[in-house]
């Protein structure tokens, strides 16, 4: 079960100029997400173009508390048009690198391994195998 503070929420707050929350909500409307969701989303979206696809400290993952699809697809989305053929390859890919880049960190800590004679990837036992 996840920690309460990784769970709670606090507010935060912004001033901002009229213009910009004004589209800001119009954009979070055409989304249809929330202003504080579109907020979020969007300053997630952001941080992540500073610092690489890093996580935050203590989130579970890079969507804390949410949807880390729908939070992809809306990012994609925002950008560009996409088909559905489209859109599936893209979050195929990122699960296919994600996946990838997890296995290989696993199998570096000696915590998985691959094998053979399983016919696949099995965690490391206590005893080395």
């Amino acid at each position: 079960m996840a920690d309460s503070t990784e769970t709670s929420k606090s507010s935060v707050r912004t001033y901002v100029p009229t213009y910009q929350k004004e589209a800001w909500q119009s954009h979070a409307d055409d989304l249809g997400m929330s202003q504080s969701e579109f907020v979020r989303t969007m300053v997630q979206a952001g941080r992540r173009g500073f610092e690489g696809d890093r996580e935050e400290p203590g989130s579970p993952d890079a969507d804390p508390g949410g949807n880390a699809l729908e939070t992809r697809l809306l990012e994609l989305l925002s950008a560009d048009t996409y088909t559905w053929e489209e859109l599936l390859e893209a979050v195929s890919d990122d699960i296919e690198s994600r996946l990838d880049e997890t296995l290989e960190e696993l199998q570096a800590e000696n915590r998985v391994r691959y094998s053979g004679r399983h016919g696949g990837y099995t965690i490391v036992g206590d005893d080395g195998e």
